[in-house]
């Protein structure tokens, strides 16, 4: 038949596997028994029942998520097709696998020891991994049996399956459940479940070029993303076409036809919406409790439609004005209620760009931002924020920090060394109450992230997430009760039976005291310190934090109703223009809470009026 691959297409038209030389077999016989050799008695304590049920497949687990007004956000399968038998599949698709992945497939055991030492050699002379030596074989046992371990004991593991395997089942058979297990990207697992995501169509129907962007995934699913970066994904097809090429699996004029026209992908392979980081996170979270008896989940999440839109317009519009000057290409935003209910989340510009969740996974220093588990010890201490202190320059073990406007004011009250980010009091606040005090208050107030013990800490040097930092200050807006961040109401089973429900946390963690001290620095903060770019009418409070050299921009404050923690900077830590807390990260707060409908007033307390009492000297 004119056109279809060679190798495994043809034998399977036959319905004949080809021949193993004996040659191969002398080769890599003395390995194989020595492998077998160890793993005698393992062996025979293994269940090869499962490498017949390779076919069989767990229920399918399903989320929908439902948004805070009970509409469908997203459904969310397994990320699994239809299981697809090797003679129904576009014959171009396991060979395409087979020739990017592993040419001598059907002329190994399961393990290719020339391959092994073929990649050994291209490793050394790259003096890096830029080859593996894993057959199909080796790729399945690990899929089906051994798992994502990495030690040595895995790989030995990994080869007595994989022989195992080559022994029990055909090479078609293999090749066959491989296809319909790899990873493929965007929650696809399997080459129909990606054919259908990606080109919108079964793969029995995909052409040369969809195959062998199909087959160029299997290396690094998220590197080659075509919802991604649809070049670099159709670049590496090119690979895949000229290694078909090479090996004479298609002729030259086949692979310049199908480079001439590359895949596309169908709208429903398309960049996902920016809510993508907030679903991406639930529906992680939600998968803990499905199981055989309620593999269909219904989850009412927390998510706000009109605040996530209002989120992406402040970003975007910020982003466009000043982000070119500033030299900054990042950001992550979270906004909440003051009792912990995400309402929206971005974790990055562009969810189709990356999936990466900044507001979640990245750890950054927070700077003056981490000031508030400094003063909040401070209040413990029964230190107020009349007492005054020095800022004169001060020097711990060798480290001397600096203020920012180089100026060191003899005295200045603790709140205006808070709400003008005075460094050099801050640290002598510190060494006077103890870091450990500080580090205890900011694991008190939700911060799991790991804090050193070194004098900067006081200065916001320890790297914490958006989504711990952004719920310590929701703490302090929800009047001292401990808030835990969460994006799930609720979680049913389809026979609507209730699996999980959000409880209601009454844990006070400050005192009241200490939240009216507190929250009159975060305000004052805004209207005569280093946030004054998020001040506006009504009641809103909060604090400006940049690390060394202008990497990481913060902003965290809240209004009556809403709780907003936003980073900027740069995936790669390159410092900014000059960005501070108080510049883009407040910009983009003040506009979202402006498009929100602005910050509602609040009743206050009244402020002491004792006169300010000197507690520490300077020195």
């Amino acid at each position: 038949m004119a056109g279809l691959p060679r190798g495994r297409a043809q034998d399977t038209l036959t319905g004949r596997t080809p021949s193993r030389p004996a040659a191969h077999w002398l080769i890599t016989a003395p390995l194989a028994v020595l492998l077998l050799g160890l793993g005698y008695l393992w062996l025979n304590s293994l269940d090869f029942e499962a490498a017949r049920e390779l076919r069989a497949g767990a229920a399918r687990s399903t989320v929908t998520l439902l948004d805070d007004q009970g509409l469908v956000m997203a459904r969310i399968g397994d990320g699994r097709g239809d299981y697809v038998e090797l003679d129904e599949m576009s014959a171009w698709l396991p060979a395409a696998a087979i020739a990017i992945e592993d040419h001598r497939f059907y002329h190994h055991p399961g393990i290719d020891p020339i391959g092994i030492m073929r990649a050994m050699l291209k490793n050394a002379m790259a003096l890096d991994v830029v080859q593996g030596g894993s057959t199909i074989t080796q790729q399945l046992a690990k899929l089906a049996f051994v798992g994502p371990e990495r030690s040595y004991t895995r790989k030995v593991k990994e080869a007595i399956y994989a022989l195992t395997l080559e022994w029990r089942l055909t090479k078609d058979q293999i090749l066959e459940a491989y296809l319909n297990k790899v990873y493929l990207g965007a929650g696809a697992y399997g080459v129909d479940a990606a054919a259908r995501h990606y080109f919108g169509k079964p793969a029995s129907d995909i052409d040369l070029a969809e195959s062998a962007m199909l087959a160029g995934l299997i290396k690094a699913p998220s590197h080659f993303a075509p919802t991604r970066k649809l070049e670099r994904a159709r670049a590496r097809a090119n690979v895949v076409l000229g290694r078909m090429a090479d090996q004479g699996v298609i002729s030259r004029d086949q692979a310049s036809q199908a480079i001439a026209r590359p895949a596309s992908l169908a709208s429903s392979g398309q960049a996902s919406r920016n809510d993508g980081y907030f679903t991406d996170w639930v529906a992680a979270e939600s998968r803990l409790y499905a199981s055989a008896l309620h593999p269909k989940l219904i989850v009412q999440t927390t998510f706000d439609r009109t605040l996530q839109h209002h989120a992406e317009q402040a970003a975007e519009s910020v982003f466009e004005r000043h982000a070119g000057k500033a030299r900054a290409t990042q950001l992550a935003l979270i906004a909440m209620t003051p009792d912990g209910r995400i309402k929206a989340m971005l974790g990055g510009r562009g969810y189709g760009d990356s999936q990466f969740n900044r507001a979640v996974d990245a750890k950054r220093q927070p700077g003056s931002a981490f000031k508030l588990f400094l003063y909040l010890a401070a209040l413990d201490e029964a230190i107020l924020p009349e007492n005054r202190i020095s800022a004169q320059p001060i020097d711990v073990d060798g480290w001397r920090p600096r203020n920012a406007d180089d100026a060191y004011p003899k005295r200045v009250s603790i709140a205006h060394a808070f709400t003008h980010s005075v460094n050099t009091a801050a640290v002598r606040l510190a060494e006077h109450i103890g870091r450990e005090k500080i580090a205890q208050k900011a694991r008190q107030l939700g911060i799991t992230t790991k804090l050193h013990g070194h004098p900067s800490l006081a200065l916001g040097s320890a790297e914490v997430t958006l989504l711990e930092l952004t719920s310590a200050y929701a703490t302090v807006a929800n009047g001292g009760v401990m808030v835990w961040p969460e994006g799930i109401n609720s979680i049913a089973g389809a026979d609507r039976v209730g699996l999980y429900q959000r409880s209601v946390i009454d844990e006070r963690v400050l005192s009241a005291d200490a939240v009216e001290a507190m929250t009159a620095m975060l305000e004052d903060t805004l209207i005569e310190g280093t946030g004054w770019r998020a001040q506006m009418p009504g009641f809103v409070a909060g604090k400006t934090g940049t690390s060394s050299d202008y990497r990481d921009a913060w902003f965290v404050g809240f209004t009556q109703d809403l709780v907003v923690g936003v980073w900027v900077g740069n995936d790669d830590g390159t410092p900014m223009q000059e960005v501070s807390g108080g510049g883009l990260p407040a910009m983009i707060f003040s506009e979202f809470i402006t498009r929100s409908g602005g910050a509602p007033e609040k009743q206050k307390a009244p402020g002491s009026s004792e006169d300010a009492i000197a507690i520490l000297s300077g020195g």
